[in-house]
């Protein structure tokens, strides 16, 4: 295939469905999405998958639903979840995604927020969280289940089969006819914030937003030749990071899709899909890293020092090629053949490159994979802004930036730091809250987008906090919270970390040891590996704050992490402190740990 032989011009679309049938039309029977049938991957093509959608468009019609009508969609990725979110838009309504994670009372925020007619739900157990929450809404909702409903499920809300949707709108016409009157400007979805803080809003985005997303995308990948794509899509779809950079940019470029069937098994699926281009999140990067490094302990002293070798090499010839010696370069040239071509194959074997968005990444995590020849460009953005705002170029990767503003997008900095976005990306506004659409995009069409930053000689965008994350001490300094709590995750010691000290003298922080470290380091001295007796033990104490100074040597003098708490309960999705997309959710944590915190400085 020649470069950019399959793409779309999404400059000329009107809206995601008129691409995607755009694509079905001229790709016809070539493989499109990929799902686990029977522990084997296997394909629907193109022209398939736009059957389904056509039949689901018409059969939500015939459930009376209309244009502008807000349909809720909970799955995990699949196939089903693209063709439901398809055939939302294609008739005008649109689609809210919200994520399988939510509690009874997330779900009962969005149906009562975005008042859905219709839930979309893939599997019986999801459902019972769908309909227990629609017990409760202020309006009724119709309920579709993908996988069979539970005959047993008992409810006053109507609960039917996915398959009664194919039904009746089976034989109907494709496109439906509605894809005519669909425009860039129009609602095409409402992404509910994952919510660092307070409850989720919905940013309406318009067909235009993400299709300028897939432009801009399309121009950071086109050096790398465009042809052939296949995507492993993992990250939650109902995130805006996955929904148009894992499905509609694909869809954008004629790509094959894979679904992975779970994180857990997200390296068997990288093999067996061999993915040319993936989307992540800093926390997965951290963790693959270090899932690395620690096999690396079990492999013999030649391959260890090989290893390290490549990464020595591989950081020196990104940070300072000029400094290679011909010696250098000859090991370096060894070291491809030894080492990085069985990292590659560890990721599929074929990637051209990996995005991290969602949050920042650790310098010495990303030197870490570009050393090791995996290509990763760090990227930026929020919801409310498609959501992609600027990414590395490949053909010049600065680590420390989050890249140049894409294409069709303006970035200038404000008087106080703040970066300021602007273009056909930024949101119509949130759902049911002009006040906040107000505050949050001024007169002038400018997005404020909350985080500090700046523009680098070459436009390259560096960010250097949240604005409400800037931890300001008693002695007026500003810090960053990211920063540190980066430096820390990369101790082998430490799984998690949120630091304190708003208007105190100093750093403190809550820290969540890691499990393989617990495990180890209670078989080496003869403890029980209960991480919640662990945190009280004097010795594991001890080393945990040698591991608290060896990251203290990263960090300044104000930024130094002077007292800690160890907390033996990780922060996760289920217990509300973090998000789904992995972030820290600092006011659920101080919430619980407020008062550990302010006694470390009595």
């Amino acid at each position: 295939m020649g470069d950019g032989e399959l793409t779309i011009d999404t400059a000329v679309q009107t809206s995601l469905p008129g691409m995607f049938y755009a694509q079905a039309r001229k790709l016809g029977s070539r493989p499109f999405l990929w799902a686990k049938v029977d522990n084997i991957y296997r394909p629907q093509s193109w022209t398939a998958v736009a059957e389904r959608v056509t039949a689901v468009a018409h059969g939500l019609k015939a459930a009376g639903v209309k244009t502008g009508d807000r349909v809720m969609l909970v799955s995990e990725n699949r196939p089903e979840w693209l063709i439901a979110d398809l055939a939302i838009m294609s008739i005008g309504a649109i689609a809210v995604p919200a994520y399988t994670t939510n509690t009874d009372h997330n779900h009962l925020h969005i149906m009562n927020d975005s008042g859905c007619k219709v839930v979309i739900v893939s599997t019986a157990q999801l459902a019972r969280h769908v309909v227990a929450a629609a017990a409760e809404a202020d309006h009724k909702q119709v309920i579709y289940v993908i996988d069979e409903p539970e005959k047993t499920m008992r409810s006053e809300t109507e609960v039917r089969a996915w398959s009664d949707l194919l039904t009746a709108g089976a034989h109907q016409p494709s496109p439906p006819p509605d894809i005519v009157t669909l425009k860039r400007d129009d609602v095409c979805c409402l992404i509910y914030t994952s919510g660092t803080g307070g409850l989720p809003r919905g940013v309406m985005q318009t067909h235009g937003n993400i299709l300028c997303n897939c432009m801009g995308a399309t121009e950071v990948l086109r050096p790398l030749g465009i042809g052939d794509e296949v995507f492993l899509s993992f990250l939650p779809l109902s995130h805006a990071y996955e929904h148009s950079g894992g499905q509609f940019f694909p869809i954008s470029l004629g790509a094959q899709i894979y679904y992975a069937e779970r994180v857990e098994t997200l390296t068997t699926n990288m093999i067996e899909a061999k993915p040319t281009i993936m989307t992540a999140v800093p926390r997965l990067y951290e963790s693959m890293r270090g899932r690395i490094l620690a096999g690396l302990k079990s492999q013999s002293a030649l391959k260890r020092n090989l290893f390290h070798l490549a990464l020595e090499l591989g950081k020196k010839r990104y940070e300072s090629p000029e400094t290679l010696t011909l010696w250098d370069k000859a090991r370096d040239k060894a070291c491809d053949l030894l080492v990085r071509t069985k990292v590659a194959n560890r990721f599929g074997g074929r990637l051209k490159a990996m995005i991290s968005g969602g949050a920042p990444l650790n310098y010495d995590v990303g030197v870490f994979f570009i050393a090791l020849g995996v290509r990763l460009l760090q990227g930026y953005g929020q919801t409310e802004s498609g959501p992609v705002v600027s990414a590395n170029l490949a053909t010049k990767i600065k680590l420390n930036t989050v890249g140049p503003p894409m294409k069709g997008v303006e970035v200038k900095i404000a008087a106080d730091g703040e970066i300021l976005v602007r273009g056909e990306l930024v949101m119509k506004g949130y759902w049911n809250d002009p006040d906040g659409t107000i505050a949050t995009i001024d007169a002038d069409g400018w997005l404020h987008t909350g985080d500090i930053g700046r523009l680098d000689e070459d436009n390259y965008i560096e960010i250097t906090d949240r604005k409400k994350d800037i931890i300001v001490n008693s002695g007026g300094d500003n810090v960053s919270p990211q920063r540190i709590q980066g430096v820390l995750r990369l101790e082998e010691s430490i799984s998690q970390s949120m630091v304190y000290g708003d208007k105190k003298p100093y750093i403190t922080a809550v820290i969540v040891p890691d499990p393989d470290f617990v495990a180890k380091w209670a078989a080496e001295n003869n403890a029980a590996a209960d991480t919640a007796a662990l945190v009280n033990n004097a010795a594991f104490k001890s080393v945990m704050g040698k591991a608290v100074e060896n990251a203290n040597k990263q960090l300044n003098a104000i930024e130094k992490v002077r007292k800690f708490t160890l907390v033996p309960q990780a922060f996760t999705v289920e217990n509300g402190m973090m998000t789904p997309t992995l972030k820290v959710r600092r006011h659920a944590i101080l919430r619980e740990y407020r008062a550990a915190l302010d006694a470390l400085y009595s």
